[in-house]
Parts: C-alpha cells; sequence; structure tokens
C-alpha cells in the first residue's frame, strides 16, 4: 500500500510541475484583470475541463503516435526533454503579459489551456510518461495521478483572485521561477534515460 502511495505521489507531482502552474496562474491573472472574481471562477472551470479533454486524448491514445511515425521511446525522451528545458528556460525568463480585454471563449482553450498549460513540452511528457507505465495497476495509478494534477490546476485557477491577495504578483512570478528549476531537472532526467537506454540496448 505504501509503494502505490508513493508511486502516486511522485506521478502526481511529475504531472503537476510539468503543467506549470504557478506561470499558468500568472498569465490567467494577466488576461483577466479587468474580470471580476466570478467570472475568473466560471473561465478557470472552462479551462480545467480542456485542459482534461487535451490530457486524456494525448494520455490514452499517444502511443499511437509512435506507431504511426516509427518513433522509439529514447527518442521521444530526449526530443520532450529538449522541449521541456527551454519551456523551464522561459519560465525562469518569463516576463508578464500584458493587460488586455479577452472573451472568455477566446482563452479558455486557446491559450490558456493550450499552449500555455499544456504546450509541445507537456505533450512530449505526457507521452513519455504513459509510454513509461507498463503494467495496467500502473497505468490506473498514473491515470489518477493525472486527474488529480488537472483538478491540482482546477483549484489554483480557481483561486486565482484569493491566491493573488495573498501572494501578491511577485510572489506568483517567484513561483514561478521555482517551477522552471524544477523543471529543468526533470528535463535533465528525460534527457539522460533517453541516452541511457539508446546505449544499453545497442
Amino acid at each position: 500500500m505504501q509503494d502505490v502511495l508513493n508511486y502516486f505521489l511522485a506521478v502526481w507531482m511529475k504531472f503537476f510541475f510539468i503543467f506549470t502552474p504557478f506561470f499558468g496562474l500568472s498569465m490567467f491573472l494577466s488576461m483577466t484583470m479587468d474580470h471580476t472574481a466570478p467570472q475568473r471562477r466560471k473561465l478557470a472551470l472552462q479551462t480545467t475541463r480542456a485542459v482534461l479533454v487535451l490530457c486524456f486524448g494525448l494520455y490514452f491514445f499517444g502511443n499511437i503516435l509512435f506507431a504511426v511515425f516509427n518513433i522509439t521511446l529514447d527518442a521521444f525522451r530526449v526530443g520532450a526533454g529538449a522541449l521541456l528545458f527551454l519551456s523551464a528556460v522561459e519560465l525562469v525568463q518569463a516576463k508578464p503579459l500584458p493587460s488586455g480585454s479577452y472573451l472568455d471563449s477566446e482563452i479558455a482553450v486557446v491559450p490558456l489551456a493550450t499552449p500555455i498549460i499544456v504546450g509541445p513540452a507537456t505533450i512530449g511528457a505526457l507521452l513519455v510518461l504513459e509510454a513509461e507505465m507498463g503494467t495496467p495497476a500502473e497505468k490506473w495509478i498514473g491515470t489518477m495521478a493525472l486527474i488529480t494534477a488537472i483538478a491540482s490546476i482546477g483549484i489554483i485557477l480557481f483561486f486565482a483572485s484569493h491566491i493573488e491577495s495573498i501572494l501578491g504578483r511577485r510572489g506568483i512570478n517567484i513561483l514561478s521561477k521555482i517551477t522552471g528549476l524544477i523543471l529543468s531537472a526533470l528535463a535533465a532526467q528525460m534527457i539522460l534515460s533517453g541516452i541511457r537506454h539508446f546505449f544499453t540496448i545497442r
């Protein structure tokens, strides 16, 4: 039971940081500066639903991409790790978006759900993590961890106004940079794993 819980927490943490939650929060706040708190909560729910649909489509049907394009998992590890590292660099150096008037219908899916939360690096990481889960039990735990990670992102966005009042914009930007550092470590691990497995099987 302890092993299952540890595995669940490990996968959930990976998914959570891959979604770059605090960067997403800072972008969410920048795009909704003219929104009321209820309007922000409604948009948060719309964005969370969009992220859920995108992630589950990739998570359950991503392996088809490997078969269709004849891509090895090791090659995808390196490629996804490189994209994830670039995203980490952007997070560390990110500047807030200018405020403006946006329609909720325009930003819930694009750009909030994708590419801000589910970007190219996130897509690659999702495909790699799913492919690494071999047994049905691991896939089931991974599914629960993914749902929990998406719910965590939704909760952060839902309470965006409260978080902003507590942390301030500067505090959120600092958390975004910390997320970038964690992502860079995950990216390096993915690249090293891909290279190590490639030379192991040769």
